[in-house]
Parts: structure tokens; sequence; C-alpha cells
């Protein structure tokens, strides 16, 4: 294969452990392959007994149309990996542009030191579906059942069932494009 400005840019792990870039002269950025997309965020509402927390990822995709499936990611070490691990069900929300602020209390701080909940509760933000906090400004809301779980490195991974789902309000939806025009991201 002749190198041209259209070859792919391929990689391979080094002993190191690190990754190995190899890049096509005619490409000039410098993201890395996964952070080019422009993934929606979502928030986790969970809770195992009488704690509940909430949570940002953007790890979550439709894998199935028949039965409707999902796969979420949850990072490891947090309140909301405990909570659906336990539980075994959770709500995923996807949240609407507007809501970009709530990015540093569910997405930089964790529910193992503070309150989530009760923070959002008194910020009036919260309204309850299926026996759940949610959050009455995201765009939809869907009940997920956990299938199965699988380790994916720094997060653990979860096939989900589609249980229930409503859609709540109009609007854009929350991406790592406007995180990123927030400066709230660096990727």
């Amino acid at each position: 294969m002749g190198k041209d400005n259209n070859e792919l840019t391929t990689s391979s792990k080094l002993s190191s452990g690190k990754l190995n870039e190899f890049s096509s002269p005619g490409f000039k950025g410098n993201k890395r392959p996964w952070n080019r997309v422009n993934l929606p965020v979502y928030s986790i509402s969970s809770k195992a007994g009488d704690n509940q927390n909430m949570h940002i990822i953007t790890y979550a995709s439709q894998i199935s149309m028949q039965p409707k499936r999902f796969v979420c990611g949850i990072y490891n070490g947090t309140k909301t990996l405990e909570n659906v691990t336990q539980h075994g069900e959770f709500i995923l929300q996807l949240l609407s542009a507007t809501q970009y602020r709530l990015i540093d209390l569910l997405g930089k701080k964790t529910g193992k030191l503070i309150d989530k909940i009760s923070r959002l509760k008194k910020r009036n933000e919260i309204v309850e579906w299926n026996g759940y906090p949610i959050l009455k400004n995201c765009l939809a809301v869907m009940q997920l059942k956990v299938i199965s779980t699988f380790e994916g490195g720094d997060h653990k991974g979860f096939l989900c069932d589609v249980i229930a789902y409503k859609n709540l309000n109009e609007g854009n939806v929350l991406t790592l494009d406007v995180l990123r025009t927030h400066k709230l991201i660096r990727i």
C-alpha cells in the first residue's frame, strides 16, 4: 500500500503501555480519533436503598433495536457504580444543552462526599419518575435494567434493557462540543 494523504492513521501499543501514533501527512488535527466524536452527555440517576446519586456519563449507546438495549460505561470507584451494582436498575437522562452548568456538580464532585440530590432539590431541579429523582429540565429519561456487566478498564460496562422511557422537554442535546465551548472539558 503506497503512502498518500488519505492513508489511515495507525497506532500500536509500546512496551510502556502508551500508544504510538503514526499520522498521515495530510491530517492537520491533533486530537486522538476517540476525542473527535461529538457524543451526547447523559446523567445517571441511581439508588440503592436510601442512597441516591446522580452522575455524568458519555459512554452510553443504543446497541440493539429489538429488544431495545443500551450499553453504559460507569467510572470505577463512584457512588453511582456502587448503587447500580447493588440495585441493578437506573435512569439514563438525556441532558439539554442548557444544563451544561450541572457538569460541575454531577461530573466533577463525588457522591461519596456530598449529597448531590439534596443540592439539586434546593435548586428546584428535581422531580420524581418511577421512584427515582430525575432532572426536570432534561430532554428524556429511560429506565434501564442491567442484564450483564463487563470490565472495561477504568469503567465498568453495563448491558441494559430499556424497561420504560419518557420524553420530557424539547430542546438541543448537551454534547461534548457544548462542554468544550464552555471550557468544561479539554478533549
